[in-house]
Order: C-alpha cells, then structure tokens, then sequence
C-alpha cells in the first residue's frame, strides 16, 4: 500500500510535514552556520526516526517476554561526512533500561532483534551507515 505524505514550505528554512494519517511534524534548518532553529533539522529527525522504530521494538519484545520496563531512553551519536551529500557515517545507539526482573540476555536480546529483524528504519540505513548498539540496566 502506497503512503503519502506531504512537506510545506512556511517560512526561511521551516517546512511542516504531514502524513496521510493526519499527523504533523515542523522541520527546520539554520538561515546561516550554526544559527538558531525552530525544530529539528531533517537529518535529525532521521535519527529520532530510527530511535523511535528501535525504542518501539525494544519495548514491545520486552514486553512480549514478560519483563516490565519502566524507563527506556535512547540516545544517539551521529558522525556525518564533511563532503556533500553530507550524510551518516555511523550512528551509536545507547539504550537505558530500568524495570523489573530485566537482566541482560533479554534487553541485549530485544536490541539484537530490533535492529537485525524488526526495525525498517534501521534496515533502510544499514545498508549506508554503520550502527552499532549498547546499553544499561539501571
């Protein structure tokens, strides 16, 4: 099934994007090097794009085991290439976990299935970028 989703231009450098599903999002860049911006730029919404799928994951393969969580973040760094198109070259995720009863072979488990059988961001971006992983229990 086909999906559509559209980008309006509002002003400078800001576009708002909406989905088929009636969802917005704004992005944005700086009018000059290292200006100020009032969102996200695109290729950070890449990333918050691919912790989204893998937290998503992560959580539902947690739960689906039985292990209750009570806090997942996850934090990325990026490196991007100096030369245009100025794209990732690597991207670290870190995952935090807190809950009940987790233990290490589950949450490294549900990270390992996220990012080599579930995750479609992930899977999409492989195929340029090197992701690795790691995390803590707390």
């Amino acid at each position: 099934m086909a999906q559509t989703v559209t980008a309006h231009w509002l002003q400078d450098y800001t576009f708002v994007g909406k989905t088929d599903s009636h969802k917005s999002v704004i992005m944005d860049a700086p009018t000059v090097k290292d200006g100020e911006k009032c969102a996200p730029s695109p290729m950070e919404m890449v990333l918050l794009g691919l912790m989204g799928c893998a937290g998503i994951d992560v959580k539902l393969i947690l739960s689906k085991s039985k292990k209750e969580i009570t806090k997942l973040e996850i934090r990325a760094t990026a490196n991007r290439r100096d030369e245009f198109p100025r794209i990732f070259t690597d991207i670290h995720l870190h995952f935090i976990v807190s809950g009940e009863d987790l233990d290490e072979k589950s949450v490294s488990r549900a990270i390992k299935l996220s990012a080599e059988k579930y995750c479609s961001v992930s899977a999409m971006l492989e195929k340029t970028v090197k992701i690795t992983h790691d995390f803590e229990i707390v």
